[in-house]
């Protein structure tokens, strides 16, 4: 029996679909992050144009306007408010998605989750090799941007694929799905960890306590806005004093937030829990609001037209992060998958061929948000070099989303065939039959 179950894990194939309720949901997620990274690109086009109209400097200064209670040292830009505010909403959203997914979801099976985890793991440490390598005999501190084309952006990386009317397989869409938001986990690990300037550990401790009652208060499933929006918002100030980026409370927030529903409110099968519901509430707001006016406050560079272009793209830095994202990210999600198969004897499930992973490991290219708050956070906001990773940064994603359209167009009748086989629902209970043993896809 052992012998049959270690079989059956190292046989298990590649991007095969999951349950249905996690296939209704998924889908359900990109739906919106597809939305929200429609705004995401006209708030970055926006910034873009304005940035480098004869009014760029009204951008600018609307950019540095400050606001805030000085008293608590919470004066700060619009722009810092959207970086170190506003993504917090993002973070914690993240942190939701990413819990309800190993604790919930699909990526509770151990042999599930390692596939997405070890891909992004391999997303992050080959573009990080790349950018040092490029910049290992600069001795003006390039280094410190080791961590920018380490992200991906969800939301451009489904903008892209509503573009190109990709009908990408559940998956893949899950795969991709996963791998960003354990991407952006590892990302804001490396903010606390590596972008900390000057820690100030007793405000970090002070941050428990309203970490703590919040973290209570959800476990008791109470759901009361005025009570916990408060407590949110001091954890985030303390966290903010305390010299870490502040985005780190919106995913220590997220992690106490309980998935399963109570036993006594009917237990895993009486409905969606708490971070379900939370994340219903803030999504939108993230993918809708947060992000976009981030991209707008972040984006906004003054380009100096194909001469200023030209001159950015010679920086040793810029061109790590081009590289990075554009060959970087495909080669180490797509060999961190090639391994696994390699080492697990695993192999693709048969709707898929490797072709299709590696459309979807150049399309996690796509780095924006994440890339845009560390080279901030690197280089200092306003500097030159900052300016550069911006460059940078549209650059190397606008390559990657290019090249990802393209190969995803040469499977698009596959990917359509594949979907509509996916469809199928021949005894009418509403479950398509793939997802009952009854159809297979060749």
């Amino acid at each position: 029996m052992a012998t049959g179950s270690r079989k059956r894990a190292l046989t298990q194939a590649l991007f095969s679909r999951g349950s249905w309720p996690e296939t209704q949901r998924v889908a359900e997620v990109l739906r919106r992050e597809t939305v929200g990274g429609a705004l995401l690109l006209a708030a970055t086009l926006v910034a873009l144009i304005w940035a480098n109209s004869p009014l760029g400097g009204a951008y600018t200064r609307l950019t540095e306007f400050e606001v805030g209670p000085q008293a608590l040292h919470l004066d700060l830009s619009l722009g810092r408010w959207a970086a170190d505010g506003l993504l917090a909403i993002f973070f914690f959203v993240a942190g939701l998605e990413l819990k309800r997914e190993f604790v919930a979801g699909d990526l509770r099976d151990p042999r599930r989750a390692v596939l997405p985890v070890v891909a992004a793991v391999g997303g992050m440490a080959v573009p990080a090799v790349i950018f040092v390598l490029f910049n290992l005999r600069a001795s003006d501190g390039a280094l410190s941007g080791w961590a920018i084309p380490t992200a991906t952006d969800i939301a451009f990386a489904l903008a892209v694929l509503a573009v190109v009317s990709t009908h990408l397989p559940t998956g893949l869409r899950t795969f991709l799905l996963t791998l960003a938001v354990v991407d952006d986990l590892l990302a804001i690990t490396v903010i606390a960890f590596f972008y900390t300037r000057e820690l100030h550990p007793l405000f970090l401790l002070m941050a428990l306590v309203p970490l703590g009652l919040f973290g209570l208060l959800v476990q008791k499933r109470i759901r009361s806005w005025w009570l916990l929006v408060p407590l949110a918002v001091i954890t985030w100030a303390l966290v903010h004093a305390s010299g870490v980026h502040a985005t780190v409370a919106g995913v220590l927030l997220a992690f106490t937030v309980p998935v399963i529903r109570s036993e006594a409110a009917g237990g895993p099968e009486a409905g969606p829990g708490l971070a379900e519901h939370f994340e219903h509430l803030l999504r939108p707001v993230s993918v809708g609001f947060a992000v976009p006016v981030f991209a707008f406050f972040a984006a906004g560079v003054e380009i100096g037209g194909l001469r200023g272009l030209a001159a950015s793209l010679t920086d040793t830095v810029a061109l790590g992060i081009v590289v990075g994202l554009v060959v970087g990210k495909a080669v180490g999600i797509f060999g961190a998958t090639f391994l696994v198969a390699r080492f697990t004897r695993a192999s693709l499930d048969d709707a898929f061929r490797w072709i299709d992973v590696a459309g979807v490991a150049v399309l996690a290219g796509i780095g924006f948000t994440v890339s845009l708050l560390i080279g901030e956070l690197a280089y200092g906001a306003g500097s030159e070099r900052e300016a550069h990773v911006k460059v940078a940064v549209l650059v190397g994603s606008l390559l990657a989303g290019t090249i990802a359209a393209t190969l995803l167009r040469i499977r698009n009748r596959a990917y359509r065939r594949l979907c509509a086989a996916e469809e199928v629902d021949d005894d009418g209970d509403g479950v398509p039959d793939v997802y009952q043993g009854r159809a297979q896809l060749n």
